[in-house]
């Protein structure tokens, strides 16, 4: 049964299936936030192994090279006295990042390298929403909703520049009993060459800029970034509107034109300056559902989007980053903005790691359309304004724990709007 359902996801990745980015053995390509290195280089720091990264090697989205991943691999091959579970890192980082350890002169036997052509991570996670509004009368509306998700990521390498992608999810009501298939929610084609970057396919889709305050979903279409600390990034394609917030204006006048997906282009410039980072982006959607969305312009088809962010890293603890966007073509709901102080983070290759933050949000639903936010999510609270808090803690290794609060207003009418949520994960 193991085998069967293995073979038929990598057939299914083969032909079409999506997931997070393995970048291509060029020293000059960078090293997406959510590759496996990232966590295993920062469990040999955990362990003293290696001696941090600098200001600006970890920083939310922000990737680096492989060729300053493989320097930080190179000192940790230098030490000699590392306990084995570190050696079995070191040895899998090795053969990774053998090309770039050979550029620096560091020598690493063909036979270490990993053979298999197709690599898998995955997790398995728990969650939990328990949402208050408050009536015209007074009352509260409470809803409490919990899921269940499984969720496979495999990379399958092409040649030196190009892999294929794929993210493969299925969901459970536990309240329900009910489990949906397996579903391909990504699939793209991912080239990497120097400073320069093509996706191709179903790709993923998040406003860098504001760190996910307006999407973090995914997209049809072509995705052409460059650069090295300015990028430049230039995107077209199809996007589904029915990914809206199921309690939004736009979720709700979706079905009604008989097209549920937008046409969509979008640029973005993002870069970094010391311990300063940020972006600017515009993004130009048109569909029939527009003309059916409570709070649009009359009988406009089109959602005009520009968005500014920008943050700060004091030291390695503390970082404050800011958001701001508008929809051009909304009257109401139009405008949505963010700032947000982070204490230190969780990481899920370091047991005993830990983060915190504290943020107020201004979430106008016709412009944060799909935000990254886990308490406005699809069973989370819309259109609101208020203060959150959060924290994440790791009490094992690649097991994570979170839990948010919100507590604001809602922008239409306001009447108070509060949602704890709660959230468990197991990487693998």
């Amino acid at each position: 049964m193991k085998k069967t359902l293995v073979s038929a996801l990598t057939t299914a990745l083969v032909v079409g299936a999506a997931s997070t980015t393995f970048a291509a053995a060029n020293p000059f390509s960078d090293v997406p936030a959510d590759h496996w290195a990232y966590d295993a280089v920062s469990q040999l720091a955990a362990d003293g192994v290696i001696e941090g990264y600098g200001d600006t090697t970890f920083r939310g989205n922000q990737n680096i090279t492989r060729y300053e991943m493989a320097q930080m691999i190179a000192k940790a091959m230098a030490k000699s006295d590392v306990s084995a579970a570190d050696k079995a890192l070191i040895d899998k980082l090795a053969a990774e990042f053998s090309d770039e350890l050979n550029n620096l002169g560091v020598r690493v036997s063909n036979l270490e390298r990993n053979a298999d052509n197709v690599k898998w991570n995955g997790q398995a996670r728990y969650r939990y929403w328990s949402q208050r509004y408050e009536q015209k009368d007074g009352s509260k509306d409470k809803k409490n909703t919990d899921q269940l998700n499984f969720r496979l990521e495999p990379s399958a390498e092409v040649n030196k520049n190009w892999h294929v992608n794929a993210r493969i999810d299925a969901f459970m009501d536990p309240s329900k009993d009910e489990t949906s298939d397996l579903t391909v929610k990504r699939v793209w084609a991912q080239g990497d060459y120097k400073n320069f970057q093509v996706k191709l396919g179903k790709l993923p889709f998040f406003s860098t800029e504001t760190a996910g305050m307006l999407f973090d979903d995914q997209f049809s279409g072509a995705q052409v970034t460059f650069g090295k600390n300015l990028k430049a990034t230039l995107e077209a394609g199809r996007w589904n509107l029915d990914s809206a917030n199921t309690q939004s204006n736009l979720h709700h006048a979706v079905g009604k034109t008989g097209d549920d997906a937008a046409n969509y282009q979008g640029i973005g410039l993002n870069g970094t300056a010391g311990k300063l980072y940020g972006g600017a982006a515009y993004r130009h959607f048109n569909s029939n559902v527009f003309t059916q969305t409570k709070g649009f312009e009359k009988n406009t088809d089109e959602a005009n989007i520009w968005s500014v962010g920008a943050g700060y890293k004091f030291d390695k603890n503390w970082n404050l980053y800011g958001a701001y966007a508008k929809n051009e073509k909304a009257e109401a709901d139009a405008t949505a903005h963010n700032i947000q102080l982070n204490y230190k983070g969780a990481q899920k290759a370091n047991k005993g790691s830990w983060g915190a933050y504290t943020a107020y949000r201004y979430m106008g639903q016709n412009v944060a359309f799909a935000p990254t936010y886990e308490t406005f999510l699809s069973n989370g609270v819309n259109n609101v304004k208020g203060w959150e808090v959060g924290t994440e803690y790791v009490p094992f290794t690649n097991v994570t724990a979170a839990a948010y609060y919100f507590n604001g207003k809602k922008l239409d009418n306001n009447n108070d709007a509060e949602l704890l949520f709660g959230r468990v994960n197991f990487w693998f």
